[in-house]
């Protein structure tokens, strides 16, 4: 594992669940980090959270001309992570079609947006976050499953267009974070304890379990074009 000491690291969505457990994972590490939202609010009250030095930015990644003016004003990063998204779910043909282009311009084009802009350091990386739904569809969830797919097969091009810098993909299970607080208690309890009971792990994955593998993308130099599933053996479940 290469040393992160002192590293700039950009942590795209780090303001809430997977990103700011991977932007503390990082700060932990004494890497210079960054987490990056649309919300300077919710920035600061994940900056406190991790409590460990992290600075701020405010970037939307569905406006070009922001992405594009926040990177020509900061970096090169030495890593960057991208978990920043809004997907609206539901059947396909009950899914409005104005949340399937949302969901769509938000994980895909929100990420693409980001890897055309990003200034890396050369042996540096970029990770995308996808989702085990790409090899395990869900009939209710048939387009995310299909964006998280893109995701990685984005990844594994810009492994070799990017080159030196390396891509890779984490794709992460059912993970317990903040996601799913618009569920009452009762509910979300009942998914989780669901979940725990099917998947070979028994267990519900927590955004540190997502954190550890982006942290060893990050500092494994032979690591390029791969996508790490952490998901509690969902995919074969």
């Amino acid at each position: 594992m290469s040393s992160l000491a002192s590293l700039p690291v950009l942590v795209v969505g780090g303001s809430s669940g997977i990103g700011e457990a991977t932007a503390k994972a990082f700060a932990a590490l004494g890497a210079d980090v960054t987490i990056a939202s649309r919300n300077e609010v919710k920035l600061a009250a994940a900056a406190v959270r991790i409590g460990l030095p992290v600075r701020t930015a405010v970037v939307d990644t569905s406006d070009e001309a922001d992405v594009e003016r926040f990177f020509a004003e900061r970096g090169p990063f030495r890593h960057v992570v991208v978990s920043a998204a809004q997907t609206p779910t539901g059947p396909v043909r009950q899914l409005a079609l104005a949340d399937a282009y949302a969901a769509m311009d938000s994980k895909f084009w929100g990420a693409y947006r980001v890897a055309r802009a990003a200034r890396i350091d050369e042996g540096g990386s970029l990770t995308l976050i996808s989702g085990f739904l790409s090899v395990r569809p869900s009939k209710t969830s048939v387009l995310q499953g299909a964006i998280n797919a893109a995701l990685e097969a984005l990844a594994r091009g810009l492994a070799l267009e990017l080159s030196p810098v390396r891509v890779n993909t984490v794709s992460p299970g059912l993970i317990a974070t903040p996601l799913w607080d618009k569920l009452s208690d009762e509910a979300r309890q009942g998914l989780y304890d669901g979940a725990a009971a099917r998947l070979p792990a028994r267990r519900v994955g927590q955004a540190e379990d997502i954190a550890n593998a982006v942290v060893y993308l990050a500092t494994t130099p032979y690591a390029t074009g791969s996508t790490v599933l952490v998901d509690g053996g969902g995919a074969i479940a």
